[in-house]
């Protein structure tokens, strides 16, 4: 009888212990599917350009993310020097992106829209163009890690177990509102409506007196504005440093083609899927497989979809 006594009075400390575990569980799921819905509002920030050049136009621009980088190190020059707040930084980098935009368009369509070559050769200039910006970079600024001043930075909003901190919480309403408004603006605009039938029915653009060349060359150069914007969050979420825009190749397309080619919506609800699968995978698993875990999502959704999610059939 003793030791059933005893084993009687183990019970309620495993009991208790058992229900200690599942409500740290319970926790880090909580703060992992906040922090995955944060983190994808941001991925959708930095992916709105692909969506509008890849998805719209047909140009696969590889050197996206270091624009991205571009943007991010704009920000942590005018910071440090003048001490202005990266939610103002953007705004006043975003324009200067859209102009540097056009020129780059302009240059790949002389050299090679223009002369009609294989559109392979449009992918080695901006692989170049990537690798030229990430040079000059670490010229300028070399490896090491940079990062911005602000009275937020390091600010957590606690909703009971939720933390959630406002370096993720800017960005993600940063992404969901360019979105919105590239929606509004592709959806409701004649120039948008250009620009969705810009790749496919030129012909017809210029049958209604539009030029495409024009279309295509504004486009893109908004596209490129989409990345400063996306540049001056990525530096509030973190430090950064040239060679961290490498990590961002593959996300920034896998959003796009797993959102449909070319939908804003569907950008913004691939990237928050995105996001909530690398949180709970890095969270339950670990860091290093977050990224196989949402690339196998993408194969996953394709097979079954191949125009991606909200894409047209």
């Amino acid at each position: 009888m003793v030791p059933l006594i005893h084993g009687l009075g183990r019970a309620p400390h495993f009991v208790l212990n058992r229900l200690m575990e599942i409500s740290t569980i319970l926790d880090l799921l909580a703060n992992a599917l906040v922090a995955g819905v944060m983190l994808g509002g941001f991925y959708a920030a930095v992916s709105v350009g692909i969506s509008i050049s890849f998805g719209m136009l047909d140009i696969a621009n590889i050197s996206h993310p270091a624009m991205i980088m571009l943007g991010s190190f704009m920000a942590y020059l005018i910071n440090s020097h003048w001490g202005l707040d990266p939610l103002l930084i953007m705004l006043l980098i975003a324009p200067l992106f859209g102009l540097l935009g056009m020129g780059i368009y302009r240059v790949y369509f002389q050299l090679f829209e223009s002369r009609e070559k294989d559109p392979r050769r449009g992918l080695a200039f901006f692989f170049g163009l990537l690798f030229v910006t990430d040079v000059l970079l670490i010229l300028f600024f070399g490896a090491d890690l940079r990062g911005v001043e602000t009275s937020y930075v390091d600010t957590v909003l606690n909703f009971g177990v939720v933390g959630i901190p406002l370096r993720l919480l800017i960005p993600f309403f940063i992404g969901v509102l360019v979105v919105l408004c590239m929606h509004l603006f592709l959806t409701r605009t004649f120039f948008g409506l250009a620009v969705a039938a810009v790749s496919q029915e030129p012909l017809g653009l210029r049958l209604m007196g539009v030029d495409p060349v024009r279309v295509k060359q504004i486009a893109f150069g908004l596209s490129v504005a989409t990345a400063a914007l996306g540049g001056a969050a990525l530096i509030i979420i973190q430090p950064v440093e040239p060679a961290l825009g490498r990590e961002y190749i593959g996300r920034v397309f896998a959003v796009c083609v797993l959102g449909g080619m070319g939908s804003m919506s569907g950008t913004l609800f691939a990237a928050i899927l995105l996001g909530v699968a690398e949180s709970l995978t890095s969270t339950f698993v670990g860091p290093s497989w977050s990224p196989a875990v949402a690339f196998g999502i993408l194969l996953f959704t394709l097979a079954w979809r191949p125009s991606g999610l909200m894409g047209r059939t």
